[in-house]
């Protein structure tokens, strides 16, 4: 199958821009194929990740993963955690389904559920790419709770966001 449409724009490109800093993975290779854990299929494993440089005034984190190539008009969020301690640097991998560090909480994904979703494209779709987004946020909550949608957190971070890191992994069945 395939849904011949045009290959989306990367959407941090289209929000307003911030200072950068960097993110790192031991599961995601800029730019290259999900390991088999972070696909739904093989693994639903959350990545880990390591980031650093962040902006001063940095208060906490939230962490998502968003496939623009979803066919939808709205993507798909494969990853919403909301609030993480501007201690935290680090989740190892599978962080999504253990305890989480202080008041940090997960938004329910765009399959329902609280936690990290893995790569599942359409057989024969485009390449999908899963966008891992570290924002760092300039208050300790970003005043959502566990029953907003990707959306609205989206929505808050666009005016709350004192810096954004990325690293994208790629997918196709």
């Amino acid at each position: 199958m395939s849904l011949d449409r045009p290959v989306t724009p990367n959407p941090y490109d289209l929000l307003p821009s911030v200072p950068s800093f960097t993110v790192t993975s031991t599961d995601v290779t800029d730019g290259q194929p999900l390991k088999d854990d972070q696909v739904a299929a093989h693994g639903d494993t959350s990545p880990q990740l390591s980031w650093s440089d962040v902006p001063e005034g940095t208060k906490s984190f939230v962490v998502t993963c968003f496939d623009p190539d979803a066919p939808t008009p709205s993507g798909y969020w494969h990853w919403v955690l909301v609030d993480l301690p501007a201690d935290v640097t680090s989740l190892d991998t599978g962080a999504a389904a253990g305890e989480l560090p202080g008041n940090a909480f997960h938004v329910r994904n765009d399959g329902g559920t609280a936690g990290f979703a893995g790569a599942a494209p359409p057989e024969g779709d485009q390449v999908h790419r899963y966008y891992f987004v570290v924002h760092a946020v300039g208050q300790e909550s970003l005043g959502v709770d566990a029953d907003a949608s990707p959306a609205v957190v989206s929505f808050n971070l666009a005016f709350k966001t004192l810096g954004r890191a990325i690293i994208h992994g790629t997918c196709q069945a």
